[in-house]
């Protein structure tokens, strides 16, 4: 079962991706001073990942205080980096799953039945303390819904 609030997430450690570097980083070295915000997505590309995170940029996550924003996809690290370079959002940052080892820690990893031996996280959001203590968690019950961007952020605004 996903994190639920009141948990802790385990921590983990993979490739962190900045849009220029990647280098292996442990959650906890990646959240913010209050904590982060950790968004889950299949693919980096993916028509529904576009659409979420340019929403942020406009949302302005990039500003939360000593909040990280943090991506989560099964993309490599190059994939990655390219992203946040068409995203142009310097703020956000995006661990590479690769082998879907993050994915599975945190029991989001589904088989993707339309996709030969494909698995991906569910679309997902957590707002963690810096303790890595889940204070917000949602988890898509489908691969389309959108996520609920104003919770997220009253629960980042509690940090």
């Amino acid at each position: 079962m996903p994190p639920i609030e009141g948990e802790t997430v385990p921590e983990f450690e993979a490739l962190l991706c900045d849009g220029e570097t990647f280098r292996s980083t442990a959650l906890s070295a990646a959240l913010g001073e209050r904590g982060g915000v950790v968004i889950a997505t299949g693919f980096a590309f993916s028509a529904i990942a576009q659409n979420w995170w340019k929403q942020f940029v406009r949302a302005g996550w990039d500003e939360f205080e000593d909040v990280a924003v943090l991506g989560i996809s099964r993309d490599g690290p190059y994939a990655q980096n390219e992203f946040l370079r068409w995203l142009d959002e310097p703020g956000f940052r995006f661990f590479a799953d690769v082998d879907g080892e993050v994915s599975e820690s945190l029991e989001l990893l589904a088989d993707r039945d339309h996709m030969a031996d494909v698995s991906t996280p569910w679309r997902s959001a957590f707002v963690l303390d810096a303790d890595r203590e889940v204070q917000y968690a949602f988890v898509a019950d489908d691969w389309i819904s959108p996520l609920p961007r104003e919770e997220i952020e009253a629960a980042v605004a509690e940090l």
